[in-house]
């Protein structure tokens, strides 16, 4: 296995076809289907299902992928550290929960360490898929909660796919609710407070069950109940129904405006929101930064 088979897989990934990724690594085509070929027989493992339309990575490749482009980022380091090769485009990314300060965290690190040049993501995404985001490699750093609810199955499920929880924080539960909504000016509100309103939470397609829910309680029966995908259309939602939802209590006023607020809940229960990581795979510079940042925007108290 050489360093530019694994160049050679990477390209392959990103542009779907072995004709494309050969034309962008200026090579014959016959011999990037070669090169693949003999590091699938080498490392004995199918990479690529050939389609008509192409490859796409099968489960053990996406696994492999995630792999390579560590490997491949650690060997750039070296180069530009002790050969004096010019930076590449730096890669980062993170999967996460719909958390106003990961969000921030994220901003501070490509303000401070973006430069010229960058191709960052950030996935704020159900929470099963932070878990396999971050089993097969496609983030670096997954961001989500536990409580006494979830948290056997969860952490059941973090440690049957090779990753660590590391705790940040506990918060107390918390309602977004409209600045308008006449719960807003409340000290706390109950749930019988929230009773009349609808209730919105984030939907977690094929993984929907309460476990995996971004909200606590999510198993109370409500007579309102609103799924939503992201994050804008919910706080529209918040506003323009005066619905609510279950939260940590975190919110930015600069990312978010001033006509959401938050609302302590009167409920014995908390969420212990943290990161997870891979076993496997120590974080990489941008992942250190991005943890050093996540820190620094934490709620104080």
């Amino acid at each position: 296995m050489t360093l530019q088979q694994l160049k050679y897989i990477i390209m392959v990934a990103a542009k779907g076809t072995i004709s494309e990724a050969a034309r962008e690594l200026y090579i014959a085509q016959p011999s990037l289907t070669a090169a693949i070929r003999d590091l699938e027989t080498e490392l004995g493992i199918t990479i690529f299902n050939r389609t008509n339309k192409g490859v796409v990575l099968s489960s053990e490749g996406e696994e492999f992928l995630g792999y390579a482009r560590q490997v491949i980022e650690q060997a750039n380091l070296i180069e530009e550290k002790y050969a004096g090769k010019a930076p590449g485009k730096k890669q980062f990314c993170i999967s996460t929960q719909h958390y106003s300060f990961a969000v921030e965290a994220f901003v501070d690190l490509l303000r401070e360490y973006g430069g010229d040049e960058y191709d960052f993501r950030i996935r704020e995404t159900q929470t099963y898929e932070i878990i396999e985001d971050v089993a097969k490699l496609r983030s670096e750093i997954g961001v989500l909660y536990l409580n006494p609810f979830n948290e056997t199955i969860l952490r059941k499920t973090i440690r049957a796919n090779d990753l660590r929880f590391h705790s940040l924080f506990i918060a107390k539960p918390h309602v977004f609710v409209c600045a308008s909504n006449p719960l807003a000016g409340r000290p706390t509100v109950t749930l019988d407070d929230l009773e009349p309103y609808p209730r919105l939470s984030y939907e977690q397609g094929e993984h929907n069950s309460f476990y995996f829910s971004e909200e606590i309680l999510s198993t109370l029966e409500c007579r309102k109940e609103i799924q939503v995908c992201d994050r804008a259309t919910l706080f529209n939602l918040l506003i323009g129904l005066d619905g609510y939802t279950i939260c940590s209590g975190v919110i930015s006023e600069a990312l978010n405006g001033p006509n959401i607020v938050a609302v302590p809940l009167s409920v014995e229960d908390y969420m212990e929101i943290g990161y997870i990581t891979h076993n496997k795979i120590v974080p990489g510079r941008f992942g250190r930064l991005y943890i050093e940042a996540l820190k620094r925007r934490l709620p104080s108290g």
